[in-house]
């Protein structure tokens, strides 16, 4: 292989990793033997909730009720290194989660046709080859690996608590007055308004029987992050949050604080005025100022697009660029959102844990 083929192979593969000081990368394809990650960076004498980290991917994992995909996965973590009796390292924390419930054959018929909305032209014209069975790594499954990462950095931020929930699902939207977020896992939907939570339910039950899809919106509230977070000018803290949103598969939005509603407001209405303790009396711009935490409360939204393989007759064409007609097949979720709120979680602690270190370093 030439210098010039080298080089291009190992900027393609780049994207597979995600932070600066604490990386995660991750490995696998959804109808593979297994998904998989590396952790770097995790400082050593960490205890390592093994407990804490099934339970947020329970809160992912495919099958966990009537209205998302009917695979099932138990997705049962396997630690294989970096870590000693409970606690982390500082070595590289290698795992693997198995996948056990592949119906390849469902797949067959996109061996030579492209979904439309979905990854299978783009990625077929990057690199001229893909894997279409489920996705391969384009689909959502690589998912799971986020959410070990997530959890082991969650142990670095003990006094940071990061909440999200589902807040809106096609045109059903909650009010912020009703939002408890203790009752975000309280129903199937995890949406913290109970009354609201059944209508968004009934809509999605509706809209699958229907062989459709719906898009909907996560709410994420950070709490206990001090200030100083983040880094002038490129990495600041709320465009690496942003960078971790539109990183999860089907979004396709994110705003922070105020977001798309300060274009109505003037500067005097907006503005964060300062009080003597440090604290603002509003909170436009969402915990985040010049690119640095400012010690409030971080919260911002993030807009997931409907699933785009629906069991609808569909125009598309095939790898010929001949048109053709597909329905497509396999299991798929009518609506990600409800999965997707753990993974809002995972992705916001690895941006939080890494700025955390990398703070740290500033401190020397």
């Amino acid at each position: 292989m030439g210098s010039a083929k080298i080089s291009l192979f190992l900027r393609q593969m780049a994207g597979n990793t995600f932070g600066t000081l604490f990386r995660l990368t991750t490995f696998g394809e959804s109808h593979g033997v297994a998904i998989g990650g590396v952790i770097d960076g995790c400082p050593p004498g960490l205890n390592i909730d093994v407990a804490y980290i099934q339970k947020q991917l329970d809160k992912r994992k495919p099958g966990q009720s009537r209205i998302s995909t009917p695979r099932k996965e138990k997705d049962c973590v396997e630690l294989l290194s970096g870590i000693f009796e409970g606690k982390s390292t500082g070595a590289p924390i290698g795992f693997v989660i198995k996948n056990e419930s592949q119906i390849s054959k469902d797949y067959n018929h996109l061996k030579d046709v492209y979904r439309p909305s979905h990854a299978d032209f783009t990625y077929d014209k990057k690199y001229g080859i893909r894997d279409y069975k489920g996705g391969g790594r384009s689909s959502a499954r690589e998912t799971a690996c986020r959410i070990v990462g997530g959890a082991i950095a969650a142990a670095i931020l003990p006094d940071i608590k990061v909440r999200s929930f589902v807040s809106q699902v096609g045109s059903i939207k909650v009010e912020e007055q009703n939002v408890d977020l203790e009752n975000i896992d309280t129903n199937i939907v995890r949406c913290p308004d109970q009354a609201i939570a059944l209508k968004m339910i009934k809509l999605i039950e509706e809209v699958r029987d229907a062989g459709d899809t719906i898009g909907g919106k996560i709410t994420c509230v950070i709490e206990g992050v001090p200030a100083g977070l983040g880094e002038p000018v490129f990495d600041k803290l709320h465009a690496d949050l942003g960078k971790a949103m539109l990183s999860i598969n089907a979004v396709k939005g994110f705003e922070i604080g105020s977001g798309f509603t300060a274009v109505e407001l003037k500067g005097s209405e907006h503005n964060d005025a300062f009080l003597p303790n440090g604290k603002t009396k509003s909170n436009f711009s969402g915990g985040v100022q010049g690119g640095i935490s400012n010690g409030q409360n971080i919260f911002f939204n993030v807009a997931f697009k409907p699933v785009a393989t629906i069991k609808l007759p569909q125009e598309t064409i095939n790898i010929k660029g001949d048109a053709v007609q597909l329905e497509a097949k396999g299991r798929h979720d009518p609506c990600v959102v409800p999965r997707a709120v753990p993974i809002v979680d995972a992705m916001a602690y690895l941006v939080l844990a890494d700025h955390f270190l990398r703070q740290k370093t500033n401190q020397i």
